[in-house]
Formats: C-alpha cells, structure tokens, sequence
C-alpha cells in the first residue's frame, strides 16, 4: 500500500483498477454540471473520450502537484476533479484498497463524491484543484508581439490534419491559404481576447488560434502558438477534436469557435 505521497505514480491506471473508464464514466457524467465529452468524430463504442482524458491528466498534474491524498488510517484516497455539480459544488475521486490480491493496483476507484459527502470525512483537509499556470497573463495573447510561424513544418508534418479537400493542395497553395487564415486569426484576436483559447502542454501553457480555410465563420484547424520573451512561435496545427481535448484541460473553453 502506498503511504508516501512521493510514491504516487503519474498514470492512474498504474495507481488503481479504475471503474467505469470504458463506460465513459456514467456516474460522473450524471453528477457533474452539463457539458458534452464527445469528439466531433464520435466513436459510439468509445464514451466520453474528452472527459476520460480529463480525468486522466488531471489525476497526473495533480501528482506533480503533491495533491493527492490518503486518509490518515490508510483507507482511502482522494483528489479533487476540478468537475462541480449543477449546483457548484465540488466533485471528488474516491479511492478504497483493492481487494483483489492479484491486481498490480493497491487502489480501485470506489466512485464519485461530492464535498459534503460522508465518505469524505476520514480526510481532514481536502486537496485543492489543479494549477496550470502563475502568471493569468499566460492565458491571453499579446497582440503587441511578433508571431512567427514554421510554416513548412506545419504543411509537411500535419497535412493530415487538414480538411480532406486541402490535402491534395501543392504546398505553395495551402501555404498561400494558411498564411492567409493565420492574418485572419490575428484580426480576429484584436477584436475578441477570448478567441486565443489555452491549452497546457509539456508544463507550459500554449495559446490555440482558430484556422478558416473554407469559410471565414467556421474553424477547420488550430494554430498552437508558445511563448517565449518577445514574441510567440507555432509549429503545429491540431484538428479541432485534438485542441478542444487539450483545453478543456485548464477550463471549458469559450465556443466561440472551439467545441466538441
């Protein structure tokens, strides 16, 4: 059994036979405030995958975090979803011993509790949600700086990515077309803040531009731009599935133009 923080693993699945994973978690899906956790391309045999990638990463962020804890009689184990309920109130992950000698996990997920639940009692203080960032700054994209862009890069490694009728496109044309979709995501973030949505990834948070291809109201990709002193870079584009998966870490993003 674990007793020491410091022991955690960082993937969940090596911590505890977790139940209802291939269900899409039905229990928390009832109990957490509204939202949709299917991909636009929706696989019916596989769901919720936003939702179970969610938990997922949230579960390992907290570990880097030390913010997952054990009861002090060893009994139980929780850590906060960062989900609430349709009436705000806070969704805790409640692990209990796994009884099953043979498993390789000490811990099963007993369920889904909310914070004035009984069977969170044993704790005396419950662990907190999730930091993403220190600076709030992170989360809004300056229009005073640069923003370079690896263009080729992005064609030759992320055409697949593209909407179909672009992938046959020669390179100098969907050059051509992207350059042009990038001027227009940068228009369009002086006008609206909200439309550079954040995404965490590799323990930085990146800021993600819509791409129109097709039609000037309808995002076909996203543009992942990074940081750095004086001016931003982006050497990747994601489909919309990719970066909507990737946001809806930090927060429920604005669908504005990012949705599932």
């Amino acid at each position: 059994m674990i007793d020491n923080i410091d022991q955690f693993p960082d993937d969940i699945f090596n911590l505890a036979f977790v139940s209802g994973f291939q269900q899409g978690f039905p229990e928390l899906v009832a109990m957490a405030e509204l939202e949709d956790w299917e991909y636009q391309e929706a696989d019916p045999e596989k769901p919720n995958p936003i939702l179970k990638s969610y938990i997922q990463y949230t579960y390992k962020r907290l570990v880097e975090e030390n913010k997952v804890s054990i009861s002090p009689d060893g009994q139980k184990l929780c850590f906060n979803t960062g989900l609430v309920t349709p009436n705000q109130e806070e969704i805790f992950a409640l692990f209990t011993p796994n009884r099953n000698l043979d498993a390789a996990q000490n811990w099963y997920l007993s369920g889904w509790r909310r914070r004035g639940n009984f069977d969170l009692s044993s704790f005396s203080k419950l662990p907190g949600l999730a930091r993403y960032y220190d600076d709030p700054s992170d989360l809004v994209f300056d229009t005073r700086l640069e923003l370079r862009i690896n263009i080729d890069h992005i064609i030759e490694e992320n055409k697949d990515r593209f909407p179909e009728n672009f992938r046959s496109f020669e390179s100098f044309a969907l050059r051509n077309f992207l350059n042009g979709a990038i001027d227009a995501a940068k228009v369009r973030i002086r006008r609206n803040y909200k439309t550079a949505i954040p995404q965490y990834y590799r323990g930085r948070v990146q800021l993600l531009l819509p791409i129109c291809l097709s039609s000037p109201n309808v995002a076909d990709l996203a543009l992942a731009v990074q940081r750095f002193e004086d001016h931003y870079r982006g050497s990747t584009c994601l489909t919309l599935d990719m970066a909507y998966n990737n946001a809806r870490q930090l927060a429920r993003p604005d669908k504005d133009w990012l949705q599932p």
